[in-house]
């Protein structure tokens, strides 16, 4: 089954419930549910690049890497910054980062300790905080905190699904 590439995604933020606390939940099990996947995969598959794509380390890497993007955007949110800060849509810092040569357990202790950050900046917000906005720098939309979340665990979601395409060749 062929999954639609992440930046030919849509996205529907129309929902006016706050589901922070759902999301909350799905975000702080990211990385127990990577650390599981991880386990179960052969080592011998961790750095397979097939078609020069990047390999199982690199994308648990590249959670890493754009986690201080999502902290960062959370706090333009709340600043009340117009426009949320824009990434580096090649991913070079992923491209660059040399993720093969780190062990697994440390790309999933780095990517944890990261997470847990995020989680305790969402965990403080106040009432409605969650429907603050700021817009999105690629997508052209405004995003409140429950919509940059929700694209967030699509993120990690994305992510998982290919480390999953990847473990079975």
């Amino acid at each position: 089954m062929e999954r639609v590439k992440w930046f030919e995604r849509k996205f529907d933020f129309s929902a006016d419930q706050n589901t922070l606390p759902t999301l909350i939940e799905r975000l702080e099990g990211t990385p127990i549910r990577l650390a599981e996947k991880i386990r179960k995969i052969d080592p011998s598959r961790y750095k397979v690049k097939p078609d020069g794509k990047w390999s199982i380390l690199e994308h648990v890497g590249h959670l890493s890497d754009l986690e201080p993007l999502w902290q960062g955007r959370l706090e333009d949110i709340l600043a009340g910054a117009p426009e949320m800060r824009p990434t580096d849509l090649t991913n070079q810092q992923t491209n660059e980062a040399n993720h093969n040569e780190e062990s697994p357990r440390d790309l999933l202790d780095n990517f944890g300790m990261l997470r847990e950050l995020t989680i305790n900046q969402l965990k403080s917000l106040k009432g409605d905080d969650v429907f603050r906005s700021s817009l999105h720098p690629r997508l052209k939309t405004p995003m409140r905190v429950i919509d940059l979340f929700l694209f967030v665990a699509e993120h990690d979601d994305h992510h998982l699904a290919s480390i999953t395409e990847l473990s079975v060749g």
